[in-house]
């Protein structure tokens, strides 16, 4: 925290910062990915995280940081804690109080701070999530711009999210302003209809997803399918033979019903199966290639 590793009932910051008062941060979510044959516990994709930080800092008008000195401090919080399991870990830059402690006032300081907990994979990679059609709609970039991966955004999905939870449901998906598909509560959406897999653009009101990007190469590469990026209907996924999440949170998770009607078998599809096993087998680094993507936490430094 602000250069300093700190104990975690030490990490502490006053009720009266923007941060607290009016979510004034931006953030990331990082996984590690241990691997027990080769004693190593793997990054992945830090260096792409901790760019689309600096995006939304910058964004947001907030203090320029250093992605290597940052990804340096990623690296060595999971040394120091000696993880040797699936991490997460989250590097967030934040607004400090204030003038004269108020919510909307020119911040007198800024700071930045990064944690990390052991996050096993979801209950849902394997048996999918029942999502509903959100009645909430997904902010637009004219009002409050998703890409900006900021806390602030994130009460809109929590609000979808809300009423997904009452109604029984595992998630939501939510509209943009056009009524067209954005992205679920907290990940993007894949689609596989008629053998073709389809995917909202950067344009629908989606977090231009680093997961996203990812699995459209390891779609070309590994399994020699292409993804269109266009506009999704709603009704389209309930023609739909497989739809699934992704996310660096969420990873890979199949969707098994939307809104009470089963996608396709109602279980995960063998697509999105194939990109499932292909994604966890690189990040882990059981399939040996890009080997770009990872960094090793207990034998190599981040590379600028």
């Amino acid at each position: 925290m602000n250069g300093e590793y700190l104990p975690w009932n030490d990490c502490k910051l006053h009720i009266r910062t923007q941060v607290v008062m009016m979510g004034g941060s931006v953030f990331e979510g990082i996984r590690a990915y241990w691997n027990a044959e080769h004693n190593e516990l793997y990054a992945f994709k830090v260096r792409e995280h901790l760019l689309r930080l600096r995006d939304s800092a910058r964004a947001m008008r907030m203090k320029e940081f250093s992605i290597d000195v940052l990804g340096e401090v990623c690296l060595e919080l999971l040394r120091k804690n000696e993880f040797r399991e699936d991490v997460h870990i989250v590097p967030t830059a934040y607004l400090g109080a204030g003038e004269g402690f108020f919510a909307l006032t020119k911040t007198r300081d800024e700071g930045v701070f990064v944690s990390a907990i052991r996050r096993p994979g979801g209950k849902w990679l394997k048996d999918g999530k029942h999502v509903r059609v959100s009645s909430w709609r997904r902010i637009s970039d004219a009002c409050m711009p998703p890409r900006i991966k900021a806390s602030g955004n994130y009460i809109n999905s929590r609000l979808a999210l809300l009423d997904a939870w009452q109604d029984g449901y595992d998630d939501a998906i939510i509209l943009n302003e056009r009524g067209t598909i954005a992205e679920s509560a907290g990940s993007c959406l894949m689609m596989v209809r008629n053998g073709t897999l389809f995917t909202p653009p950067v344009t629908a009101g989606i977090l231009e997803s680093i997961t996203r990007t990812t699995l459209m190469e390891l779609f070309r590469e590994k399994m020699g399918m292409t993804v269109i990026e266009r506009e999704i209907d709603r009704s389209e996924l309930h023609y739909a033979e497989e739809v699934f999440l992704c996310g660096s949170g969420m990873e890979v998770v199949p969707v098994v019903s939307v809104d009470r009607i089963a996608v396709g078998s109602g279980k995960i599809g063998a697509i999105t199966e194939s990109i499932q096993k292909i994604y966890f087998d690189i990040a882990r680094a059981s399939d040996t290639s890009h080997a770009e993507w990872r960094v090793p936490v207990y034998s190599k430094e981040l590379v600028s």
